[in-house]
């Protein structure tokens, strides 16, 4: 697979997709870890770290640059100490905790700021997006890349693999058509990623006729 280097990092890209602005706060929580954890996955195979070996995930070579603490580094580590498995499984995997852990990296850039308190003895965490304008244009850019206008070869590559995942985790950021020639030019978007995209659309399937399940 031919190398493919992001300016952005998918996760982080992800997290944001994940605010409704009218209601300034974080939506979707549930899709979201599965979200980030395949978000995670994309980048480790557009880098080469991960290798697609009949539908499992393979790791190959550690990725460079990545903190020790990042979900890419978290999710290879995870990899690398176990068999081939299906990439499905590795989206579902600690899917809450990934969620936390873009969630600290976010708020330590101070793009996102965490409100915590109780009510009834309950904590309960309110996410806030510092800047906005940043997932908007995001949106925006998903947004276009999936609704057509220019050619998908075009496409920023973040952006393409971006949209193609969000619209397999149903964010409601970035709606999709469902007609053949929507269905085929997601196929498209999501081609480097191809197996990545299939098995989170599947994923989010599974939970959305069963229920919140525990981790796989």
């Amino acid at each position: 697979m031919q190398t493919v280097r992001h300016r952005e990092p998918l996760t982080r890209s992800a997290f944001l997709l994940a605010f409704d602005l009218r209601k300034d706060r974080l939506v979707q929580r549930m899709e979201l870890g599965h979200l980030l954890r395949a978000a995670a996955l994309a980048e480790l195979l557009l880098q080469g770290c991960l290798t697609d070996e009949d539908g499992k995930a393979k790791a190959v070579h550690p990725p460079e640059g990545a903190g020790s603490g990042s979900l890419p580094a978290i999710v290879w580590e995870q990899i690398s100490a176990s068999p081939p498995r299906s990439w499905r499984r590795w989206i579902r995997k600690d899917h809450a905790k990934a969620v936390e852990v873009v969630r600290d990296e976010l708020a330590a850039e101070r793009l996102i700021r965490v409100e915590r308190r109780r009510v009834l003895l309950f904590p309960v965490e309110r996410i806030v997006p510092r800047k906005p304008y940043l997932s908007r244009r995001l949106a925006e850019r998903a947004g276009r890349a999936v609704q057509g206008g220019r050619p998908v070869g075009r496409v920023e590559p973040d952006i393409r693999v971006l949209a193609a995942l969000a619209v397999a985790a149903r964010l409601k950021a970035v709606a999709g058509r469902r007609d053949r020639a929507a269905r085929d030019r997601l196929d498209q978007l999501g081609q480097p990623v191809e197996p990545i995209v299939t098995a989170l659309r599947k994923a989010i399937d599974a939970v959305k006729k069963s229920g919140p399940s525990g981790e796989g």
